[in-house]
């Protein structure tokens, strides 16, 4: 019986210094950490989530319905190579590209649009000088650039 000896000596008490920083340590392990920003979520995430339901949203708005919008990894229209492309096709035909070199938004950006009664001819930089990309930031741009092609309706 002699192992049950007197803890308290093997922890002497704690100094006012030692216990106030172990109290802080305490409350910072209860701080809840801030969840990650939208464009901080893994790419397909964002995208499928928040970009996608986003850019429908937007185009609802503006009367415009969409015959189907998806997140792939294939070919790059006009020019060819490997990337992720949000492909989207509007009801009256007319079809878009946006493409990411990679699998994160800030990675180098195209976008391309076709009528309904043409193929893919030209591909676009897209967000090229931005330095921070954010959702509302690729929404508007890619609601500017379908206007500037008179696709929102008479300017």
């Amino acid at each position: 019986m002699e192992n049950n000896q007197d803890l308290s000596a093997n922890n002497p008490p704690l100094s006012p210094e030692a216990r106030k920083s172990s109290q802080l340590e305490g409350e910072k392990s209860l701080i809840k950490k801030k969840p990650p920003k939208l464009e901080e979520k893994p790419f397909e995430e964002f995208v499928n989530k928040h970009l996608i339901p986003e850019i429908s949203n937007s185009l609802s708005s503006k009367g415009i319905s969409l015959e189907s919008i998806i997140l792939k990894k294939d070919q790059r229209p006009v020019v060819g190579g490997e990337c992720w492309i949000v492909y989207g096709e509007l009801l009256n035909g007319k079809r878009f590209w946006i493409t990411f070199n990679s699998d994160d938004i800030k990675s180098t950006k195209n976008i391309c649009l076709a009528e309904s009664s043409s193929e893919a001819a030209l591909l676009e930089s897209f967000l090229i000088d931005e330095k921070k990309i954010t959702l509302q930031l690729l929404t508007s741009r890619f609601m500017q650039r379908l206007n500037g092609q008179k696709w929102l309706g008479d300017n």
